[in-house]
């Protein structure tokens, strides 16, 4: 039976992350929660301290590092048999998860990414930072040679072999670019399927801006062109299950 590591990284969001575990608890699947928060100053820290540890696995970490450090840690944790980044801001849909699994289930993926631009409902917010966003991508897909609709995505799920095998650096949003070099780099076979998303305003509580697109430009090109660390291959780590190997409470298809 498969079971799903969702990796849960938090910085002050105590006004949605109550209604994201919620949902994440009604997954029809066999999921491990960790959560890890990233020096929130906003009453998160005392919700998560009053949590079950038999339901879920929080990490403090004892200052504010960045989402690339917090998602580290908890990569670290997970021993389902597929990884997935869950944001706690309500902006991606628990729902849409069962759709991420099932071609990693059916054996014909090792990481799968859910894509905002591909898929409805999908509210409509700013301009600009949509056109960061497909930009981004374009560069992406240019330096690595692969075409994705969506680098930028929170919702990346891997195998956990593949995921606790890659160097990774980034302490910020950095992550993304990242991990996507060198996902392609080392030549894991990716797959995107199309997510709802709910984003949010820079006046209701939105991080990312400005400053991480140009930090994540750089990232592409270093880890592109300028990295030598070792990476993993997909002929070194376990094969993917078959076809058949997601246990659900329903079918994935009705989920």
């Amino acid at each position: 039976m498969m079971k799903v590591s969702i990796v849960v990284p938090i910085f002050n969001e105590i006004r949605t992350l109550a209604t994201v575990l919620d949902k994440l608890r009604a997954l029809p699947f066999a999921c491990e929660f960790i959560l890890v928060d990233d020096g929130s100053t906003d009453g998160t820290r005392d919700f998560l301290q009053t949590l079950d540890p038999t339901q879920y696995t929080v990490v403090l970490q004892p200052r504010n590092q960045g989402k690339g450090a917090a998602l580290q840690q908890g990569f670290r944790l997970a021993t389902g048999d597929v990884v997935v980044v869950q944001d706690a801001d309500l902006e991606y849909d628990p729902r849409d998860l069962p759709r991420l699994i099932q071609p990693i289930a059916d054996g014909i993926a090792d990481v799968v990414y859910g894509s905002r631009f591909i898929g409805w409902p999908r509210r409509a917010l700013n301009y600009w930072h949509q056109i960061g966003n497909g930009v981004l991508t374009v560069l992406s897909n240019i330096v690595t040679n692969i075409s994705l609709t969506d680098m930028e995505t929170c919702y990346k799920m891997f195998r956990r072999e593949v995921i606790q095998a890659m160097p990774l650096e980034s302490r910020r949003f950095g992550f993304e670019p990242e991990i996507t070099v060198k996902l392609a780099r080392a030549g894991f076979r990716i797959y995107e399927v199309p997510i709802s998303y709910h984003g949010r305003s820079y006046s209701e509580g939105k991080k990312i801006g400005f400053k991480d697109a140009v930090e994540a430009l750089w990232v592409l090109i270093y880890y592109r062109w300028f990295d030598r660390t070792p990476l993993p291959r997909p002929d070194g780590l376990e094969q993917a299950r078959p076809a058949g190997a997601l246990s659900t409470k329903r079918d994935v298809c009705d989920a």
